[in-house]
Parts: structure tokens; C-alpha cells; sequence
């Protein structure tokens, strides 16, 4: 019986990539992953609202479960919002195999799924990137699109300038052009994919500034109160998701649906069938799509049996 492996940050800086991850991950959706609901708790701590998830999966070999507690006011304090633990577990004897900090693994496979969405639903001659957001998970969306994408050039854009700075400072080893956007609606219009990694609860994405043929990328919204994009740009797109937890828990769904700009019925379809061939995916050049997540416990686990194998073999014990 081995011990259990704590793998770090820099472990999964060093044996990670995004190609692999994204592999993974239409892999995991492909394959025969149980992922119960998610349990999903708000604290209320010195006025302000964190939350608590946990998010359990499994499949024949390996069992994982993810603690996380999301902290909005951590960006004022100089902290990741995401602080939390991954633990990977031998689904045949319960033995514990592996341990991550869950807001690296959490950035990584959020952006991989953005990616491998994007993959499916963006056109393939897409050069133009729009990120919107200067937190931790937008550098790597930035790099994860770029790995389905021949982008050739990146705007940034974000609510306090030197962030948006730092964050262009952050990729300048993509050979990519990278600059800093002053004005979001003029952005909106010239973008071919749009990226939006917020905590906000009014909508930045305004589907009167959409032009045909865009992909829309939203990530940030994981409480009904959130908003990312207005109802205009929900009428404008065909509505993809990772998977149907996205309904019940996001504003940016949830509120449509409440003043009957959405439909249930009006979701084009998931992650899941995107990966099995059940859905298409994009179907004209001048539709525009739009990919909202929630995150998804498969895409951890997935992300996690990539990185403990990785280790252990790097490590000789296979």
C-alpha cells in the first residue's frame, strides 16, 4: 500500500499542459464518470457572503472530492478567491492516493473546459481574443484559447487598469499582441471569441454591441445573482453549457428564464453531448454561440487523474 502524494503547484505547473488537459477532459465526458449534484453553501462571515462547495466524483479506478470555499472579498486582500483541497482516492479500496490545492487545479480545468467548448462552438479562423476579467483563472483562459485557436491577438479588459497591466505583463511570452482595452463596447464588436472570468452581478457582455459569427465564453457567474451577459446577448446566442447544473445555479440563466427571455428548451446542449457527436456544435459562420460555465466535478477528476499519474510515473512507481 503506497502513501499519499501531495502534489503542489509547481508539480502541476511542471507536468501539465493544456493540450493534455483538454484531451482529458472530452475523454472524462466521453466515458462513464457518476458526478452526484454538488453541494453548494453560502456563509455569511463579517457581512460578507463566501461559499462553501463540495464536489464529489468517481469512476471504476479513481474517486475524488474537491472542498472549496469561494471568497469574492479575498480580491481586496490580496488572495486567490478560491481556496480550497482537492483529494484523489483508489475508488476500489478507498485508499488515499493524492492531495492538490484546488485553485490551481480549479484555474486549469476551468480554462480547459472553456477551451474545449470553444473548440466545437468558435470558428476555426477565430484570431480575436477578448478577456474580460484581470482575476486569477484569466491568464489561463488567455493560454487555453489559444491552444484551439490560431489567435494572433488579445485584448484585456478589467474595472482597475494596472491589474488589466500586470495581467498583459503575465502572457508576454505568447507570441501573441497583447494590449490593454480602454473601451468594452467598442471591444465587444471587434472580438471573435469573448472570455468573461468576473464576480459580477451586472451584466458586461451587452448583445447589442454582438456581431455575427462570435463566440461568447462566460465563466465567472455561479450564483443566481451574477450576471455576465444582458438578456439581449441570451436572445442573440445559441445557449451551450457544461452541464445541466448550470440552470439551477447561475444568474445569467436563471434570470432569462425567470422573465421568459430563455426557455429550457432553447439550450442547444452540454459538454456531454458536444463530446459524443450529439450535438454539432456550431452550424453556420455567422451564428453566435455562447458556452456558459458553472464547473463540473468530472473535469476535476479528470484534471486530477491526469496530473497523479503524470507525477507518479515522473516519480518511477509505474
Amino acid at each position: 500500500m503506497g502513501h499519499m502524494v501531495v502534489i503542489s503547484n509547481n508539480d502541476l505547473q511542471e507536468i501539465l499542459d493544456f493540450p493534455d488537459v483538454i484531451r482529458a477532459l472530452g475523454e472524462g465526458f466521453r466515458g462513464s464518470i457518476v458526478t452526484p449534484q454538488r453541494h453548494h453553501h453560502d456563509m455569511i462571515q463579517d457581512k460578507e457572503t463566501n461559499t462553501l462547495l463540495l464536489m464529489p466524483a468517481w469512476q471504476r479506478d479513481y474517486l475524488g472530492v474537491k472542498l472549496v470555499v469561494v471568497n469574492p472579498a479575498n480580491n481586496l486582500k490580496g488572495l486567490p478567491s478560491i481556496q480550497g483541497n482537492y483529494l484523489l482516492y483508489n475508488a476500489q479500496t478507498g485508499v488515499s492516493l493524492a492531495m492538490f490545492e484546488a485553485g490551481l487545479l480549479t484555474n486549469i480545468r476551468t480554462a480547459a473546459a472553456s477551451a474545449l467548448a470553444s473548440s466545437y462552438l468558435s470558428r476555426k479562423n477565430s484570431r480575436r481574443l477578448l478577456m474580460i476579467g484581470t482575476g486569477s483563472l484569466a491568464p489561463f483562459l488567455v493560454r487555453a484559447h489559444s491552444q484551439v485557436r490560431t489567435l494572433d491577438s488579445v485584448v484585456i479588459w478589467g474595472r482597475r487598469l494596472p491589474k488589466a497591466r500586470d495581467l498583459v505583463h503575465q502572457l508576454k511570452d505568447l507570441a501573441l499582441d497583447i494590449k490593454v482595452g480602454t473601451s468594452l463596447t467598442d471591444e465587444l464588436g471587434r472580438a471573435d471569441i469573448i472570455s468573461v472570468a468576473t464576480l459580477s452581478e451586472n451584466p458586461l457582455v451587452l448583445g447589442e454591441y454582438l456581431k455575427p459569427g462570435q463566440h461568447v465564453d462566460l465563466v465567472g457567474s455561479y450564483k443566481p445573482n451574477m450576471r455576465e451577459a444582458d438578456d439581449e446577448c441570451i436572445r442573440r446566442c445559441s445557449i451551450y453549457i457544461d452541464t445541466e447544473q448550470g440552470i439551477v445555479e447561475t444568474g445569467d440563466l436563471i434570470q432569462p428564464i425567470r422573465k421568459g427571455t430563455l426557455r429550457k428548451s432553447m439550450i442547444c446542449g452540454d459538454l456531454y453531448q458536444l463530446c459524443r457527436g450529439e450535438r454539432k456544435g456550431r452550424r453556420t459562420k455567422d451564428e453566435i454561440t455562447l458556452f456558459k460555465s458553472v464547473g463540473h466535478a468530472s473535469e476535476d477528476l479528470s484534471t486530477a487523474i491526469l496530473a497523479y499519474e503524470k507525477v507518479i510515473k515522473r516519480r518511477g512507481k509505474l
